[in-house]
């Protein structure tokens, strides 16, 4: 009988690409790796690679990487929602699947497997081969999840009555505090104790842009400041920002996380509300940096477009 292949991480971005690397850490097994090529996944998986992560063989991908889902059976993937997934799942039925972090969404999804919610991702009206997929992929990962095939391993706390909810059908939760990311985190210094992070708040249409622009100034106001872009700001956001007086934009093509675990002075990391709020808090346990979340012009936020 043949030797069943290494867990496959399919993967389409940083956070998800961290949560691979954290999952192999936290369980001391190998897994193979499919990389979609968005914006900062090779740069993450280079790094990674290069701090010891048990990734073999790393393949990148465009589309659904048809071959490597076939024969690898475990699958660890981020979004639960995602139209390829979807069709992936129902097409070739994997065996094991676990869920790691995409941002609020992984709680979301937590709520669909227990049917709290609709299987529809949060704010989206979903359309056509999507939506006639959708139950097929959702009434295999059940039937997995009854046989004790499905877990997530997650950053986010996700409440008791959450957890006991998915014990009910078979998913345990797996909690991790990024101990790969910490314990080979590399020195960074910047050239401030303050740095802004970006948001693509603004081009997701959560928050007016004008709004979010005095905010930056305001920050950049009390002292010059470094920027860090968000990797999904658009171009006219970033030209907007890199115009502010007393800030400078500066590009890492890394995930914050990866940066932050490395602060080595006193830091005040300022941030708009995302998934952030809950990694870096984790990220910085035991270092120099402290996170200060921001919410500025509240009563202006947008609306998701649905």
């Amino acid at each position: 009988m043949a030797r069943e292949l290494a867990p496959l991480a399919w993967v389409e971005s940083p956070l998800q690409l961290i949560g691979a690397a954290e999952w192999a850490h936290a369980e001391g097994e190998s897994i193979a790796l499919a990389g979609r090529l968005t914006a900062q996944m090779p740069e993450t998986a280079d790094e990674l690679l290069a701090r010891g992560a048990r990734f073999v063989d790393p393949q990148p991908y465009l589309g659904i990487p048809w071959g490597l889902l076939a024969r690898h059976r475990h699958w660890l993937v981020g979004d639960g929602y995602s139209g390829q997934f979807r069709l992936a799942a129902t097409v070739l039925r994997p065996r094991r699947v676990t869920f790691l972090d995409d941002g609020a969404n992984t709680v979301a999804y937590a709520d669909t497997l227990t049917g709290r919610r609709p299987y529809r991702r949060p704010g989206h009206d979903e359309r056509g081969l999507t939506t006639r997929i959708g139950p097929l992929a959702h009434v295999h990962v059940v039937s997995r999840a009854l046989a004790g095939e499905v877990d997530f391993f997650t950053a986010f706390d996700l409440g008791y009555e959450r957890r006991d909810a998915l014990a009910e059908i078979g998913v345990p939760v797996h909690r991790h505090d990024f101990a790969f990311t910490r314990e080979t985190a590399r020195p960074h210094l910047f050239r401030t104790s303050r740095v802004v992070l970006g948001s693509a708040r603004p081009d997701d249409g959560l928050l007016d842009r004008d709004v979010y622009l005095d905010w930056v100034a305001h920050e950049s106001s009390i002292a010059p400041v470094p920027y860090l872009p968000h990797r999904r700001e658009s171009a006219e956001q970033l030209a907007d920002v890199a115009g502010l007086p007393d800030l400078f934009v500066e590009r890492l093509d890394l995930p914050i996380e990866l940066v932050l675990a490395g602060a080595v002075e006193r830091l005040d990391v300022l941030t708009l509300a995302s998934s952030t709020t809950t990694t870096l808090p984790l990220v910085l346990r035991g270092s120099a940096a402290v996170l200060r979340p921001r919410e500025p012009g509240a009563r202006h936020r947008r609306r998701a477009v649905r």
